[in-house]
């Protein structure tokens, strides 16, 4: 399996484990996932260069945020995410791995036809430069070198320890957190992290239907847009 998120294990990835009280690093798994649209489809494609700061609002079934990116914080991490959401990579994506006071995790596609298709998307690894404080945006990885590819995760908390361990936040919510923090958190832990909750590997094989069907009380992304540079953050 490949990448999960950071906000995670992954299916298939596995990071260094946070301190006792935490729960499992975010891990990616091994095969990352896409949306359903052509453009997102074909991830060698997307190779524009991101502004050096921008902003992509996002509307979910809890609500609106918005998460302002600065490219120098990590730059081949903001290009990619500016392309996903540019692709419309994130429209009916879930929120499969939600850990209270740890992070909220998401970015594998509901259609198991576009994530196959970012399985060796991987993009390079950034220098750490910014802190996994909490609202603070980063890609999930497999716990080797340069295996980021399509999942994120969101911290709740001040997650430092993560700092080394090779997850270097691109971004922050700057409106919105209060409804991050609201995001369906009752099914837990990752079932391979020994939680009630999704299998991100049956995620990447079945699609959306598995979570409908299994975990129908999570919250999702609607959809996700690059906003206009005078946009206010609400």
């Amino acid at each position: 399996m490949k990448p999960i998120i950071l906000t995670i294990v992954l299916t298939s990835i596995a990071l260094a484990q946070p301190p006792a009280t935490k729960s499992g690093a975010p891990k990616a798994r091994p095969r990352p996932a896409s949306t359903g649209r052509l453009s997102a489809a074909n991830p060698a494609l997307l190779k524009a260069k991101a502004p050096d700061v921008f902003k992509a609002g996002f509307t979910t079934t809890k609500g609106d945020f918005v998460i302002e990116v600065h490219r120098d914080w990590a730059p081949n991490g903001a290009d990619r995410f500016y392309n996903m959401v540019k692709s419309g990579f994130f429209t009916e994506v879930y929120f499969f791995r939600v850990v209270p006071k740890f992070m909220v995790q998401f970015g594998i596609s509901g259609t198991p036809k576009v994530a196959a298709a970012w399985e060796k998307a991987n993009i390079q690894d950034d220098p750490q430069k910014e802190s996994n404080k909490r609202g603070n945006v980063t890609f999930a990885q497999a716990g080797r070198p340069n295996t980021r590819a399509s999942q994120l995760f969101i911290n709740f908390a001040d997650n430092t320890f993560l700092d080394k361990q090779n997850f270097p936040p691109f971004g922050t919510v700057i409106s919105g957190m209060d409804v991050v923090d609201q995001i369906y958190s009752g099914y837990g832990e990752m079932s391979v992290m020994g939680g009630r909750g999704p299998d991100p590997g049956r995620i990447e094989s079945e699609g959306n239907a598995y979570l409908v069907k299994n975990f129908p009380k999570l919250d999702k992304i609607n959809t996700a847009k690059i906003l206009p540079a005078d946009a206010p953050a609400k």
